[in-house]
């Protein structure tokens, strides 16, 4: 189970799916694919747009 969030370090982490998470802070959905984090952002119709590496959130 995740306890922050990667991003922010916010605590306000909920699980969405298997090994699928939600940070309420920062609005974005994470998991850890082969000890690689990969970030979504949620679109208005609810599908995950990927965040790029070079995107200036990390």
């Amino acid at each position: 189970m995740v306890n922050k969030c990667p991003v922010c370090g916010g605590l306000q982490v909920g699980k969405v799916g298997s090994d699928q998470y939600y940070c309420w802070n920062c609005y974005l959905e994470f998991n850890y694919h082969r000890g690689r984090l990969n970030l979504y952002e949620v679109g208005e119709d609810g599908s995950l747009l990927a965040v790029e590496e070079s995107s200036q959130i990390l």
